[in-house]
């Protein structure tokens, strides 16, 4: 260790360091991550789900090579005339025929109440995002030429594919320069020179860029596709968990000039005080996203891989690049905060000592009120709905939405969405007479065949995606199962949102109980202790609760309106929460640790607040703001996991880590520890102490010669 420390830090290999450094991200940029295009989140089932395995027999029917894209064309007033209709029905057979693969567009098809017309287009897949959206363009111009007082709305399949690409087209760079910008101004704010800050930000701005390319190539070493939704979540998870690393080294380098003339071995000490928990934190956080590798969803492995590799890449810059780049640097680097050898001990005059002080004369009280405080944060989790639907999930309505409800008012509500039914071609006349039997089923009809298979497509009274919908497609299921069709498989926009649903449910119920094991021994082994990892555990998981439970209320209200959480959303938020969370945690202890072995728990507590609380907060208030960059993107997820995230963050910086995992080592006092013992325990420093005051101990109660020691 002292050899590794020692060529990071001194004066003739530091710059080598820098050197391989950025021979390495050199390297690591002209190999690319291997992806040329940006790809749209899809929906990752396993291929044990029944509307996957449509999905794949489907494969070989003739429309496998085509997908469709729906055009609603709305009259501004009244009926669309006899000439729009004409002119629409031109369209059909004219421009809009070109796009299609045989040349042909069916006639379209008039509301009942003749205000709107629906043409289907049928397209070839394209795989190319950009080639996609530029195709979606032409569509969209040719249907709308020479038409006037007609709406024309591009929907179904092609549309929401489309749209849902446009949310995350520039999403990297959007998330990036906002991200950067976050950072830059909380580090001006926190290091308060002009120049400080430009160090961390470089490092882990590129420990960012080194991270996405790794992490895809190790993604596309697995077969695993990351979309563009992941490589967002993975630099502001980056960008926050590097910053944070950055805050406690150098804030411990900060302390340590203040003991030692020379800067290289100020550094050498700051990085032996906070490399391990720097290691811990990002070792608890990388293993906690590594559980998502067990997730059925191909979308939460992907996640949990590239972010696993993003918190490793911005752990070894932290423990690595950064201090080789401070050391290069005099202590003129702080200025105007210039921290002086031999000046005073700052920690000994941080107000988070005086908290801390203040909280340990009344630990109990001080803990059952922020476990109130908790409760009454967490009391919207008994009216947290979840599940939205394909249409809700955008902060503006795009197109395809738009057209998907004017859809839904003039034609069955399920026209866009039909489900897809594959039975055995001898059985598919009783399929058809059991569906139409379902409660819920609008039309049902065979529509093409291949082989020994039939597919059939069921038009539903509900919209998609809505509970009323998966309820039919429950029941159409439940119908097929018991009748003489009974191995027909229900497939389609709804069948597969079900699916999804049904899986995310399983994967929180596996994953959720494996992360807070993860985390439960990394902390036992951290700490050779098992009270206060339990303790600590129990701390984190009440402050995820008032998270959601808080933003659930923030999500009702008018500023944002959501009318539901989405289904992947409280995962992700548990799993960022609770391993950043530990972070926290593991900043706060093993420092309070350290500190015991000569002062006893009590005073030790009290120390390590007042030696973190100041990076603990500017790093929680930090990592919100990134994750709160998230809502720069329109998409609702996003946005909810950014919000609750940032919500449990603060919860955790403010009050969890500073008021109650404090109080609750008061309260436990040596037992905190167990069943490791203390090297110096509470009673022993008081006994010290009394010693040192050169009186008898009946003259002076130990709540004096403890409040003394304080």
């Amino acid at each position: 260790m002292d050899g590794f420390l020692r060529f990071v830090t001194s004066a003739k290999t530091s710059w080598v360091v820098l050197v391989l450094a950025a021979l390495v991200a050199g390297g690591f940029f002209a190999l690319g991550s291997g992806s040329e295009s940006e790809t749209a989140p899809t929906a990752g089932l396993p291929d044990s789900a029944e509307s996957a395995q449509v999905d794949d027999l489907l494969e070989d029917f003739p429309s496998a090579d085509t997908t469709s894209a729906l055009l609603v064309f709305a009259a501004d007033e009244g009926d669309l005339s006899p000439e729009t209709l004409a002119l629409i029905g031109a369209k059909a057979t004219g421009d809009l025929a070109e796009f299609t693969p045989d040349g042909f567009v069916p006639p379209a098809q008039v509301s009942d109440d003749g205000t709107v017309a629906l043409l289907v287009v049928p397209l070839d897949p394209e795989a190319d995002v950009d080639r996609q959206a530029e195709r979606a363009g032409e569509i969209r111009e040719a249907a709308a030429a020479d038409l006037e007082d007609v709406r024309v709305y591009l929907t179904g399949p092609e549309g929401f594919e489309v749209d849902v690409a446009a949310v995350f087209a520039g999403a990297d760079f959007t998330l990036l320069l906002t991200t950067v910008i976050v950072v830059a101004i909380l580090l001006i704010v926190t290091y308060r020179s002009p120049w400080l800050w430009i160090v961390p930000l470089v490092v882990i701005g590129v420990a960012d860029a080194v991270a996405g390319i790794v992490a895809a190539r190790v993604a596309s070493a697995a077969g695993i596709v990351l979309d563009a939704s992941i490589s967002g979540i993975l630099s502001v998870l980056v960008f926050g968990a590097g910053t944070n690393y950055a805050l406690l080294l150098i804030a411990r380098y900060r302390d340590e000039l203040r003991l030692h003339s020379d800067r290289r071995e100020a550094m050498r000490r700051a990085l032996r005080g906070a490399g391990p928990a720097i290691i811990a934190s990002g070792s608890t956080v990388a293993l906690a996203l590594g559980t998502l590798l067990f997730a059925e969803i191909a979308g939460n492995r992907a996640l949990g891989l590239a972010c696993a590799v993003g918190v490793l890449v911005a752990m070894a810059f932290a423990l690595i690049v950064l201090p080789a780049a401070l050391v290069l640097f005099g202590r003129g680097l702080f200025w105007p905060y210039v921290p002086k050898f031999g000046s005073p001990d700052a920690i000994s005059r941080s107000p988070w000592g005086r908290l801390g002080r203040a909280v340990s004369r009344r630990p109990v009280i001080v803990a059952v009120g922020g476990f109130a405080v908790l409760a009454a944060l967490a009391s919207g989790l008994f009216f947290v709905q979840t599940g939205l639907s394909q249409s809700d999930r955008f902060l503006e309505k795009p197109e395809a939405v738009q057209g998907q409800e004017v859809l839904a008012d003039t034609f069955s509500a399920g026209t866009s969405s039909p489900a897809t039914v594959v039975v055995a071609a001898e059985d598919a006349d009783d399929a058809v007479a059991t569906l139409l039997d379902v409660d819920g089923v609008d039309t049902a009809a065979v529509s093409e065949e291949s082989g020994d298979l039939a597919r059939i497509d069921v038009v539903l009274s509900d919209a998609a995606e809505t509970p009323e919908s998966f309820a039919t497609v429950e029941r159409m299921r439940d119908a097929l199962a018991e009748s003489d069709a009974s191995g027909a498989l229900v497939g389609g926009l709804d069948a597969r949102s079900l699916d999804v649903a049904q899986a995310q449910a399983r994967d929180q119920a596996l994953i959720i109980p494996l992360i807070l094991v993860v985390v439960l021994i990394v902390l036992v082994i951290l700490l050779r202790a098992i009270v206060a990892p339990l303790l600590l555990l129990l701390a984190v998981v009440a402050s995820y609760f008032s998270a959601v439970g808080a933003s659930w209320w923030l999500f009702q209200s008018p500023l944002f309106g959501f009318p539901a959480i989405d289904t992947n959303v409280l995962l992700f938020s548990f799993l960022f929460l609770v391993a950043l969370g530990v972070d926290y945690s593991i900043f706060l202890v093993t420092r309070a640790q350290e500190e015991a072995r000569t002062l006893g728990t009590t005073q030790g507590m009290i120390r390590g607040l007042a030696a973190t609380g100041a990076v603990i907060t500017s790093a929680g208030i930090l990592l919100a703001a990134v994750f709160a960059v998230l809502g720069v993107l329109p998409l609702i997820t996003l946005t909810q996991i950014g919000v609750i995230v940032c919500i449990g963050v603060l919860i955790d910086t403010l009050l969890v880590r500073t008021v109650i995992v404090p109080a609750m080592a008061f309260i436990t006092r040596d037992r905190f520890w167990w069943p490791r013992k203390p090297e110096i325990s509470d009673a022993d420093a008081a006994a010290r102490h009394l010693d040192a005051l050169a009186v008898p101990p009946a003259e002076v109660t130990e709540r004096q010669a403890m409040a003394e020691v304080r």
